[in-house]
């Protein structure tokens, strides 16, 4: 994994490719839809030290000066910390983009076709005025951007002025809404959880600029990994990618002793016929660590409070 580093004077720099988690220092990310290639600053535009003209170089300035008031030195963003032109690296950083993303302090999405100026104070609205523009975003229509929503725990999302417009979590009932996604995904359960149609399905109206990206994107989705082919085409990509699904799955049977694998939970014989209680207060982020325990096999989790208030 290779970093950019942000000087004290605004410059930036990449770092050596650091091999092994523990030469990897806290850094932040970027997602982010990709303009036309020749506006994105790239890995040789980095190296040479050119690119400061291209329209994507503002986006690594907003990305190097968020990191910096979130107090961090390196961050990372596709265009320039890969060298593509290297087809061993290519591959290794997108079997590697999942964990990325996931082991990332924090994760910013710069939305270039949604606008909130500096002065918008839009407390007082519902819907804000933004809000139309963020749910026809192109970002939640690309492929790669899946895994870039579903991975961090901390996703920050700005407007194209810079303006934070809220977090995963403020703004999980949009995204839900949007997506199509499960609402405990989206709070960090595990993604084993979920069956593998409904995973695939969560890309379906999603589309990639090469046709078989849109099954490489998933690999982090369903934790496998696979050479790339490009040129094999959306069908051959989508088969292998099922492949070693099904592979990981059969390993894991013969991995897991009989006693823990996961069983279909028995009907029950009768049910106490209690309405909701109209006053229950849900705790969504509650909720969701509750999930996130309860889905590792063999895990034991306890609730503990007053007696009779939960």
């Amino acid at each position: 994994m290779r970093l950019l580093l942000r000087s004290d004077i605004g410059e930036f720099s990449l770092t050596k490719d650091l091999v092994g988690d523990d030469t990897i220092p806290p850094y932040a990310i970027l997602s982010h839809t990709w303009g036309a290639d020749a506006e994105e600053v790239t890995f040789e535009d980095l190296t040479n030290g050119t690119g400061k003209d291209k329209p994507g170089y503002e986006k690594i300035r907003f990305c190097g000066e968020q990191a910096r008031q979130d107090d961090l030195q390196y961050f990372w963003i596709d265009t320039c910390c890969i060298n593509k032109a290297n087809y061993t690296e290519l591959s290794q950083a997108i079997n590697s983009m999942f964990r990325w993303y996931r082991d990332a302090t924090r994760c910013y999405v710069y939305l270039s076709d949604v606008s909130r100026p500096a002065f918008d104070t839009d407390e007082g609205f519902n819907p804000r005025p933004w809000e139309s523009d963020f749910r026809k975003s192109r970002w939640f229509e690309r492929g790669w951007t899946l895994q870039e929503l579903l991975a961090p725990i901390s996703v920050d999302f700005f407007s194209r002025e810079r303006q934070r417009l809220g977090d995963k979590r403020s703004l999980r009932q949009q995204i839900h809404e949007i997506t199509g996604i499960a609402d405990s995904a989206l709070q960090g359960a595990l993604l084993s959880q979920f069956s593998v149609d409904e995973r695939l399905s969560w890309i379906d109206r999603r589309q990639t600029k090469l046709e078989e990206d849109k099954a490489y994107s998933l690999l982090g989705i369903f934790d496998v990994s696979m050479p790339l082919i490009y040129g094999e085409g959306r069908e051959k990509a989508f088969k292998r990618l099922r492949e070693e699904i099904d592979k990981r799955s059969r390993d894991f049977q013969l991995d897991c002793p009989r006693q823990e694998r996961p069983e279909t939970p028995p009907s029950p014989s009768s049910t106490v016929p209690f309405r909701r209680d109209l006053d229950f207060v849900e705790r969504g982020a509650l909720f969701g660590q509750i999930q996130v325990k309860c889905a590792v096999l063999g895990s034991w989790t306890a609730l503990v409070g007053l007696g009779g208030v939960g």
